[in-house]
């Protein structure tokens, strides 16, 4: 399956868009294709408790499984406008 790497840099950035991020200030965006062909995003949200933060890529995947799973074959994480960010830490492990 071809992926369509500008529609997927564009989908993250505009989803990033949509971030809640008081504290960091750093919206991200995160869009995915799965191997049927589906496209699926997430955005980080943030909480006063650094440690319940939720990063675009874990939104990401709940995307994937709350649409009936998959296996996710290409992934652009940007921020809103455009910049590429590399996935987080917790989610390149």
């Amino acid at each position: 399956m071809e992926i369509d790497w500008p529609a997927l840099r564009a989908l993250a950035a505009e989803t990033a868009a949509s971030a809640h991020a008081p504290y960091s200030k750093l919206q991200v965006g995160a869009a995915g294709q799965v191997g049927d062909g589906r496209v699926i995003v997430g955005c980080n949200v943030e909480n006063a408790s650094y440690g319940l933060t939720l990063c675009a890529e874990c939104g990401l995947v709940s995307a994937l499984h709350a649409s009936g799973g998959g296996t996710i074959t290409a992934v652009s994480v940007r921020t809103p406008d455009g910049s590429c960010l590399l996935p987080c830490g917790r989610c390149r492990q």
